[in-house]
């Protein structure tokens, strides 16, 4: 039955990719939008998101909590319209889709040919900025979870890896092998850091204990390497600024606990920027 449900979610997903392409960029943001705001919650738990929102930002309010829930909706939309459109963001060469704060940072990164861990959430079109890292001349290798749906799954790889970033590493025990060979060959790698791992460890995330990815704090103790936080939000419709934060140099004594937490601190002070551009949806205390 699931292969059944995956064929039918797919087929809509290709038919509104054909009506996406038929739109133009502006309008397929804005049509994504209202269809992100009108199907999205029958797709996800509306009552998993708002005790999602309740857990991290408890003073918010009912009325605050439903605007939220809905803007992530819309934002989500106008990003699976922004997939068909992948190509037209990495050809881009003026600054009228992404601006980039700190573009020196990742000149400096590309031109010392010295790997760094770039960390992340899932903020509004957050594919765009390992594009744009990689797209800088730097030498990545990106983290993903494979999407359940297998169908969907062979147009996001196929996308990903030609227009987003080449060298993509499955999520996963094995895929952690992977990474630390690619880093040791120079590549730098760029990963998601609000995501629930079952390998991680429970580390505080807005006061409640969150299952939590040690990866750049592993990378660090055994290479000690630099990490850049990067966030990304969406200015108007079709607009985005990317900010490429300054490395963080930690010291040897700080441990892989303190690491993590201190990531997660920048990960909420982000998220509290403007919450309705990060993804409630994920599973992110269970």
């Amino acid at each position: 039955m699931k292969i059944i449900k995956y064929f039918i979610e797919f087929l809509f997903i290709v038919i509104l990719f054909i009506i996406f392409k038929l739109l133009g960029l502006k309008l397929a943001s804005k049509f994504g939008s209202f269809i992100g705001g009108l199907l999205g919650p029958f797709f996800r738990s509306k009552e998993k998101i708002i005790l999602n929102i309740k857990k991290a930002l408890p003073d918010i309010g009912e009325k605050n909590i439903d605007i939220i829930s809905k803007k992530m909706w819309k934002n989500y939309g106008r990003i699976l319209s922004e997939y068909i459109y992948i190509k037209k963001f990495r050809n881009s060469k003026n600054k009228k889709t992404i601006s980039v704060e700190g573009q020196e940072i990742l000149d400096e990164i590309k031109n010392t040919k010295e790997p760094v861990v770039f960390i992340s959430g899932h903020f509004n079109n957050f594919e765009l900025m390992a594009m744009q890292i990689e797209k800088s001349g730097i030498n990545l290798a990106a983290i993903y979870r494979p999407l359940n749906n297998i169908f969907l799954n062979k147009i996001m790889e196929r996308l990903r890896i030609k227009y987003i970033c080449k060298k993509q590493i499955k999520k996963g025990r094995s895929g952690t092998r992977d990474l630390v060979e690619s880093f040791k060959k120079k590549y730098s790698i760029a990963l998601m850091i609000d995501q629930r791992v079952s390998e991680g460890i429970k580390c505080s995330l807005f006061g409640q204990p969150a299952l939590t990815t040690t990866i750049p704090a592993q990378l660090f103790k055994k290479f000690g390497c630099k990490i850049v936080p990067v966030y990304i939000e969406r200015i108007n419709d079709i607009f985005f600024k990317i900010t490429v934060s300054k490395p963080i140099i930690y010291s040897k004594e700080t441990s892989i606990e303190e690491i993590t937490l201190d990531l997660n601190k920048w990960l909420e002070r982000k998220i509290l920027n403007n919450p309705t551009q990060w993804i409630w949806s994920h599973d992110r205390w269970k």
